[in-house]
Formats: C-alpha cells, sequence, structure tokens
C-alpha cells in the first residue's frame, strides 16, 4: 500500500522537530538529503516523491535544523547537527534497504550517513556533492578581510544567488565541519555509488566528482558529468537523468 507524503514534524530531544513527508512504498526507500540553506520542496526532492508515488516506491525528504519547515535557527546549524538531524530520520521513519540521494551538502551528509549506517544503504547517488565544503570551499576561497570578520565576529553574510536573503556562515560551522572531514582518506562504502555534475556549476567544480570518485572504495562508482549543467541539475532533461540514475539502482 503507498501513501501520498504529507508534511509531519519528527520531535528532537532538544525540542527542536524535522519536518518530514513520507511516501509508504516498496524498498529501497529512496531518501532525499538537500543541500546547505535548501529545502525539501525543491524541484529534485518533489519530482523524486511523483516519480515514487507513481511507481509505488518508498520515499523519505526532509528538512534540516533551521531549513525549510524544521524548527529552530539555521545559525545554530552544523555538518554533525545536520547528519544527526538525517540520521533521526533514516533510524525513525525508514525500515531496510535505503537509496541515498544527495544534492550539494546533501552529498556530503549522504557520504557520512552511508558510513555511519553501511548496513543500511543499497545505492548513494550524488548530486555535485560537496563533502568537506566548509574547509575545501568556503573557509579557502575567504579573503583574508572577510576570514577575520569572520572569526572576530563568528559569523558572515555574503550575496547569494539564489535567494534575496544573504547567505550566512558561522565560524562554529567551519570549526565543527573539522570533525567530519571526509577526503583527506579513502572512504569505504559497501553499495553502488553514481555521481552527476555539471561542469557550469559556478559553487562546486566539476572536478571535485573525480577527487570524490578517486577517494571512494565501492563496489562500483560512476561519474556523470553534464556539460552544461549548472549547480541545481533541475532541468528537465537533468531531471529525467536523475530519476534515470535512482531507478538503476533501486531495481
Amino acid at each position: 500500500m503507498t501513501g501520498k507524503g504529507s508534511v509531519q514534524h519528527l520531535p528532537r530531544p532538544d525540542g527542536n522537530r524535522v519536518a518530514y513527508a513520507r511516501t509508504e512504498g516498496r524498498a529501497p526507500t529512496v531518501v532525499f538529503l538537500g543541500g546547505f540553506r535548501s529545502d525539501m520542496t525543491g524541484t529534485k526532492a518533489m519530482a523524486l516523491e511523483a516519480w515514487a508515488q507513481k511507481r509505488g516506491q518508498g520515499y523519505l525528504r526532509f528538512d534540516y535544523l533551521g531549513h525549510g519547515q524544521s524548527s529552530g535557527r539555521f545559525e545554530d546549524g552544523t555538518i554533525g547537527r545536520w547528519l544527526d538531524d538525517s540520521l533521526a530520520a533514516i533510524d525513525g521513519l525508514t525500515n531496510g534497504k535505503l537509496v541515498l540521494v544527495g544534492s550539494s551538502m546533501g552529498g556530503w551528509l549522504s557520504l557520512l550517513a552511508a558510513r555511519a549506517r553501511p548496513d543500511r544503504v543499497a545505492g548513494l547517488v550524488l548530486i555535485a556533492a560537496a563533502p568537506d565544503f566548509t574547509e575545501r570551499m568556503l573557509l579557502k576561497e575567504l579573503s583574508p578581510e572577510d576570514r577575520a570578520i569572520l572569526e572576530r565576529n563568528g559569523r558572515l553574510e555574503r550575496p547569494s544567488q539564489y535567494s534575496p536573503e544573504p547567505s550566512v556562515f558561522t565560524w562554529k560551522l567551519i570549526e565543527e565541519g573539522r570533525n567530519h572531514l571526509l577526503l583527506d582518506k579513502p572512504l569505504a562504502l559497501p553499495c553502488p555509488v553514481r555521481l552527476l555534475h555539471g561542469q557550469s556549476d559556478p559553487d562546486v567544480p566539476w572536478e571535485y566528482s573525480l577527487q570524490i570518485a578517486r577517494h571512494l572504495e565501492a563496489p562500483e562508482v560512476v561519474t556523470t558529468f553534464v556539460k552544461d549543467g549548472d549547480h541545481r541539475l533541475s532541468t528537465p532533461a537533468d531531471i529525467a537523468r536523475l530519476i534515470a540514475t535512482v531507478e538503476e539502482l533501486v531495481r
């Protein structure tokens, strides 16, 4: 029996609530993990839900602390906290095998979740994945002046091309992120991995997916580059490619 995903809330021990929408269906359950400041109502998340409902596939989408319809302040979030939200959703809301679909920061969280729950994961689909972005991109690209502001004030606002609101980065995000770095050593995973990346991505260079592929020790790693693709990979052709990739792994 399949059920349509309406938004519900998973209580967390600190009083916050993780918003989620679950579609009951056959295993493996597909779990979508969104990006930094993104939410579970984006094009990719909703397209996968429609596909899952049509197919009778189990599916889960959710928002991390301070994102979308979940409670909490975005600035209180860290990679560890958002990983903890992800594992709480996986452990509390799904059964059996999973295919994790992670976009941008969600790719980092998917890799961390797969490392934490290797027996649960049947496959990974990573879209413009950005593991270690706090250290390798955010911190590395800051000017000395911006870094000084971030260290002194504990936060830094930067214009966002995806939202009228500025992006806020905290020093806590960078410091805590160092506990979860992945690309400084090989990462062994027990499942096939698919990497999708646009070669016109202005946020995460497409070469980054090659680095990730080199670091992964998995039964199968396939990397697909989209010549004119942007960071979001949300055009109709991109969505069709994503769904075909997910279908391949759920089979």
